[in-house]
């Protein structure tokens, strides 16, 4: 049975319940063991609680997390008769933003929960606007501990409507928001009577039919290159093939090819995997890809449609969540990584940072703290091949790395190149 993989991302601020929902979730669709059930319920009769605390399934790393050991992103999978789920599971504290940045760079939905008893806090805002800047498709909001505020149709209308302004600033994309209680179950995974008022679907029911066939990119074709592969053997003499990953586009023998950033034109000969040639090649497929002539072509690379290119940039101007402790400051130079090419770069201005608490972004920074996100032009020692990150986030999307200790210190989105 084939079936469909989505990723999604789940965020929220520490005590919104997002353990229980994960817990609850894999408790529903029957993802658990028996004796990983028997440990959790002898645990909660332990700590005299009088059901069963699903956090305690999830809630094995935090222990670790509280003491600073790990604040890594956790991936669980679990898979329903309809889906392959893969989550993220960002950790909620504010000096974690750069994990949500880390889970949610490939998820396909996001599911963001929100207190019905505190409604959009600061934590919600950062999240949401997380999602807007990495463009994730799908949107929502589970408005938790429903129980707490008695079921309350009205509450929840209130909230829908501090979420539908906060969603329509941010310009978020197909929004939606379920009503839940984790702890009880109440529409997570199963329908629930506590509240008549609501007929939208479960979550489970949402995550299993939101569409995503749709979100990737099939217009513009984009192959950075990994490898260049030139067997040495007599009888693959002249054999010359570029392995890598589609990164937008449908790719097949015949395509008109331009080689950037040298320009160079060519025609695709043959889209080739293990088990030999295929007609067509989509995101995200490894494949190599051989071209009619011998053009010159080098990892680091990109394969693109003549028609529809990339721009071949100097310069850009870019989102950038800054992910190091020690603040960034204008002029500070580092390596840039982007698909398979690396780039060294010069931070030319720091254009603005947001303020959390109202969404305005404040300009000219002096410096970039931790978890700070912010739009900052970069100037670059060797040309890059980029689109906007809404374009097309794989040929979008880069990392800046400290070259002294090697860490990678800020994620960016590309919002303008020249």
């Amino acid at each position: 049975m084939h079936t469909e993989l989505l990723r999604l991302v789940t965020a929220g601020s520490v005590d919104d319940g997002k353990s229980t929902l994960i817990g609850r979730l894999l408790y529903d669709t029957k993802q658990i063991m028996v004796d990983q059930l028997e440990h959790i319920e002898d645990a909660s009769r332990r700590r005299g609680h009088d059901y069963v605390d699903l956090a305690l399934l999830t809630d094995g790393l935090r222990a670790e997390r509280e003491q600073g050991i790990t604040i890594d992103v956790a991936y669980r999978s679990f898979i329903t008769m309809r889906r392959r789920f893969q989550l993220a599971d960002a950790p909620g504290h504010v000096q974690y933003t750069r994990n949500m940045v880390t889970g949610a760079s490939t998820a396909e939905v996001a599911v963001i929960l929100v207190d019905a008893r505190k409604g959009v806090i600061e934590q919600t805002r950062r999240h949401s606007y997380i999602a807007s800047m990495l463009a994730i498709p799908h949107v929502t909001y589970a408005v938790n501990k429903m129980d707490l505020v008695d079921f309350s149709a009205d509450r929840f209308t209130e909230i829908e409507g501090e979420l539908q302004r906060l969603a329509d600033r941010l310009g978020l994309h197909d929004v939606r928001l379920i009503p839940i209680s984790a702890l009880r179950g109440d529409n997570v995974v199963d329908r629930t009577e506590a509240m008549p008022w609501y007929e939208g679907p479960t979550l489970l029911e949402h995550l299993e039919t939101v569409e995503i066939a749709g979100d990737r990119n099939l217009e513009d074709r984009r192959f950075p290159v990994q490898w260049v592969i030139r067997p040495m053997a007599d009888e693959y003499h002249d054999y010359r093939g570029y392995a890598g990953q589609v990164a937008g586009g449908v790719w097949r023998a015949g395509d008109d090819v331009v080689v950037l950033p040298s320009g160079l034109r060519s025609r695709v000969a043959a889209v080739e995997t293990l088990d030999g040639p295929i007609e067509a090649a989509a995101s995200p497929q490894s494949v190599t890809i051989r071209l009619e002539d011998d053009v010159d072509v080098s990892r680091g690379d990109i394969l693109a449609d003549p028609e529809r290119p990339p721009i071949v940039a100097r310069e850009l101007t870019a989102h950038l969540c800054w992910m190091s402790e020690r603040p960034l400051e204008p002029r500070a130079r580092f390596a840039v990584k982007h698909t398979t090419r690396n780039a060294r770069a010069i931070v030319e201005e720091l254009v603005s940072v947001v303020d959390m608490d109202t969404l305005e972004d404040r300009p000219s920074p002096e410096r970039l703290e931790l978890n700070d996100l912010a739009v900052v032009r970069l100037r670059l020692a060797e040309p890059l091949v980029v689109d906007s990150y809404e374009r097309n986030p794989p040929t979008g999307a880069f990392i800046l790395i400290d070259e002294s200790s090697n860490d990678t210190v800020a994620a960016g989105m590309v919002l303008k190149a020249s």
